[in-house]
């Protein structure tokens, strides 16, 4: 059986240089290119690929995002993120958006062609340092006190739960803008997020603050 692959990444000579490898590979064709998660899922829709090579950080729709809507939309088409992002946030949300894979882009061309080939069968393909980071996050025992959000941390996330900005949320909890960002930095770091949204998103699965839909 030849394995239908569609390349996502927003390097276009990162783009060639896989196609190329690919495409002298008897048992991999190559089905289609895009350069961001949006060019993704049309070519997804149209060329009904096996494995989607994905890479994470892209504009307008990132790989994560795209992952997720694939998997939901498209369950005979299975992602293998090949990026070279290995952190902890990175790996999680791509697992959790339904990746059947994770792959850096140091990664041998053998066991490259190695793990598309494992992906098309329904098998989970991780990096060695991948791997290794999820287990050590499956051992880590549950957040010491000291990592727990404070009630004045929560107070903060609450209000960007409400969509107030920074400057909103220091005039109603009277307290400065920078004190505000500091918060939420110590929060990113206490649920190992990045970002506004994730924080609420981790807070609320964590039952650290009410979730609406519950």
């Amino acid at each position: 059986m030849t394995i239908r692959v569609l390349v996502v990444d927003d390097h276009p000579v990162v783009r060639s240089g896989l196609i190329g490898m690919l495409s002298v590979t008897d048992d991999i064709s190559v089905v289609g290119e895009a350069g961001d998660g949006s060019e993704a899922l049309a070519l997804v829709e149209s060329t009904r690929p096996d494995v989607v090579l994905m890479d994470l950080r892209m504009p307008r729709t990132d790989g994560v995002t795209a992952t997720g809507a694939i998997a939901s939309g498209y369950p005979d088409t299975k992602v293998l993120v090949l990026t070279t992002y290995d952190t902890d946030t990175d790996i999680l949300h791509a697992v959790e958006a339904g990746a059947t894979g994770y792959l850096l882009k140091d990664t041998p061309h053998a066991e490259l062609l190695d793990g598309i080939r494992a992906a098309a069968r329904g098998e989970t393909v991780l990096a060695p340092p991948v791997a290794a980071r999820l287990m050590s996050r499956l051992r880590t025992p549950a957040a010491s006190p000291a990592a727990q959000p404070s009630p004045r941390e929560l107070q903060v996330l609450a209000a960007v739960a409400r969509g107030l900005s920074n400057a909103e949320i220091g005039r109603e909890l009277y307290i400065g803008e920078a004190t505000v960002k500091t918060h939420l930095q110590r929060l990113f770091t206490k649920l190992d997020v990045d970002d506004r949204t994730r924080a609420v998103t981790v807070a609320m699965e964590l039952g650290l603050l009410p979730n609406p839909r519950s």
